[in-house]
């Protein structure tokens, strides 16, 4: 049965995709799919070695068609995925998605050819093609496919490795995923022992209580640090599987391959993470603030997350509707009647139930359909926070429909924009109808907290990566070499404001990103800062820089991020657009340093 929350029965409507799980168009599409795989297989394939075939309007043609197979891959496996995320317990449901991703992994391997026959042709070929007309919609996909054409091996080759990586990179990554989930936390405190979960143990660093914080993070910390075996290894095998591929692949660095699929130069990267570490007192700052508002001598790191206020009221799903479009509709109407749609026409599935996937997530889909949103309202201030970030991410996609499928997708550096600038825009709102000074400063502090945790935490995950990565290619790692360079990363950025627990130098053996995504934080870092610094310019231009905001939001990727942000006015190589955005984290920090002056705290 549903919860109780005032979320009970809100969920969505998956008819605009499919009927059901036993529509009928759903075997019809993947019949489709199939033939016209073998169709496209077919016609095209000599399109890239018959001489004087490669013309741009055949190209065009190709790339339409091409775009057509994606559509209808992309239909049924968001389907099928949406449908699991609503029931994990479904048999029904997991039996489609295994049945589709299957038959979607088979279909794409067939379509392999025309992304290695493209970067076949000669460079000086392709950029006469790119300059025609009729290839304008996709000169970027195009220029953007050529940049791993140094990186790209023959198609056997990538076929035999796409197949080897399931008993290999996968079967590892697996193996982190289960043996992690299976492992069981005994917590012994105040006389109780207490079984917990990872989720359940974890949620205890939010604890009012400082001891049962402590408690839980030695717990955590020692049942992870009894694996050492099997953790250790894992780390080792990722890490030299992420050399064995770039030697492989040519690349000259450990992120030289996250940097091409991000789009985005080597050099802005440093220089984000640069300036983000010469504002670490910010950190300090608000840390020591924190101690005094928890009358403590000095922070812990099991004292981040321990909440300033514990009276923030309750929110109901009708009046965190409400606050989201009024904060979206200050902004521009466009903003709140796109996300009014998400409410009046079921693409939101907001209660919580037994076998519901956890967290929240915005599903682009197709551009022929729309997003849809899954949350899990529980009736907590937070939730609106979630509410407009979800509702950012939609707003986003939706609006991104105008481009064709193969610029629909945004790349990873902007994909957080919208919804942390929705973040941002109900924030202001909410802080601004709040009048209960205490609620304000807990307000303010858990903002805080969380661009904390996205700015400087992955900023030190990052640095982490980067130095376990280039020491693993010089011999294997042994966990106490792990846990150094681990401790050296938080080293820098606690310096003498927090205290960092021993069993703390565990923290980096269950963090999933390392194992599945090397060098992907540091996206979280680039999103979180270009939406301080756009938000800044927001404060700044007022209602000259909405038109403009909007255009990005509809540009999916049909530019490189640097191209599409520039449009705006914001120029990421310049290291003064970052320091704008940490700019605003500090203000943020001495706003709450005034707010608990007035309160006497």
């Amino acid at each position: 049965m549903p919860d109780s929350s005032s979320a009970a029965g809100i969920t969505w409507n998956l008819a605009d995709l499919y009927a059901g799980v036993d529509d009928p168009q759903i075997n019809l599409d993947l019949e489709k799919c199939a033939r016209l795989c073998t169709d496209f297989a077919a016609r095209y394939r000599s399109l890239f070695e018959t001489a004087g075939a490669l013309t741009a309007a055949a190209l065009e043609t190709a790339l339409r068609e091409y775009e057509q197979i994606c559509l209808i891959m992309s239909r049924l496996g968001s389907y099928a995925g949406l449908v699991t995320a609503a029931d994990t317990m479904s048999d029904a449901g997991r039996r489609l998605e295994d049945r589709i991703q299957q038959q979607l992994v088979d279909l794409g391997n067939q379509l392999t050819f025309f992304d290695i026959g493209w970067l076949e042709v000669p460079d000086e070929t392709a950029a006469a093609l790119m300059g025609q007309p009729a290839l304008a919609n996709y000169r970027h996909y195009l220029a953007a496919s050529r940049r791993y054409k140094p990186h790209t091996l023959s198609e056997p080759e990538e076929l035999l490795l796409n197949q080897k990586s399931l008993t290999a990179r996968t079967a590892w990554t697996t193996l982190f995923d289960e043996y992690v989930a299976s492992l069981e936390y005994t917590l012994d405190y105040q006389g109780e022992q207490r079984t917990l979960t990872q989720p359940a143990i974890l949620a205890l660093n939010y604890d009012p209580d400082r001891e049962l914080r402590k408690a839980a993070q030695a717990c955590f910390f020692a049942e992870l640090s009894r694996h050492e075996l099997v953790l250790t290894n894992i780390f080792n095998v990722i890490a030299q599987d992420h050399a064995l591929n770039d030697q492989i692949r040519h690349y000259d660095s450990p992120m030289s391959s996250r940097h091409l699929a991000n789009e985005v130069a080597p050099g802005v990267v440093e220089q984000m993470q640069s300036a983000v570490e010469a504002n670490y007192d910010i950190a300090h700052e608000y840390y020591r603030l924190k101690a005094r508002l928890l009358n403590l001598p000095k922070m812990a790191t099991y004292d981040q997350y321990a909440p300033v206020a514990t009276n923030l009221p309750t929110c109901d799903y009708a009046t965190g509707r409400e606050t989201v479009l009024a904060a979206f509709a200050r902004f521009h109407p466009t903003m709140r009647d796109v996300a009014a749609q998400f409410f009046e026409k079921s693409w939101i599935d907001a209660e919580v139930r037994p076998g519901k996937r956890g967290g929240a997530f915005s599903a682009s889909t197709v551009p022929s359909a729309h997003p849809y949103i899954l949350l899990n309202w529980t009736d907590k201030l937070r939730d609106v926070s979630t509410l407009a970030h979800e509702l950012g991410h939609g707003i986003h996609q939706y609006l991104s429909r105008k481009q064709s499928y193969l610029n629909f997708h945004h790349p990873l550096t902007i994909a957080e924009t919208a919804s942390v600038f929705g973040e941002f825009l109900t924030f202001d709102y909410v802080m601004e109808t709040t009048s209960d000074p205490q609620v304000r400063l807990g307000l303010l502090c858990s903002k805080i907290e969380d661009a904390f945790a996205t700015v400087f935490r992955q900023n030190v995950l990052t640095r982490f990566e980067q130095s376990t990565h280039a020491a693993r290619r010089e011999e294997k790692l042994a966990a106490e070499e792990i846990c150094d360079h681990w401790w050296k990363a938080n080293q820098a950025l606690y310096g003498d404001a927090v205290d960092m627990f021993e069993p703390y130098r565990w923290g980096w053996s269950y963090i999933p990103h390392f194992i599945h995504t090397p060098f992907y934080c540091y996206a979280y870092v680039f999103g979180e800062l270009l939406v301080l610094s756009l938000y800044r310019m927001y404060q700044e231009e007022g209602t000259a820089f909405v038109p403009r905001y909007l255009q990005l939001l509809e540009s999916g990727s049909s530019a490189t991020p640097e191209e599409l942000l520039s449009r705006l006015g914001a120029n990421i190589a310049d290291p003064a657009f970052w320091q704008k955005g940490l700019d605003v984290l500090r203000e943020m920090v001495r706003k709450a340093c005034q707010l608990s002056d007035s309160l006497k705290r």
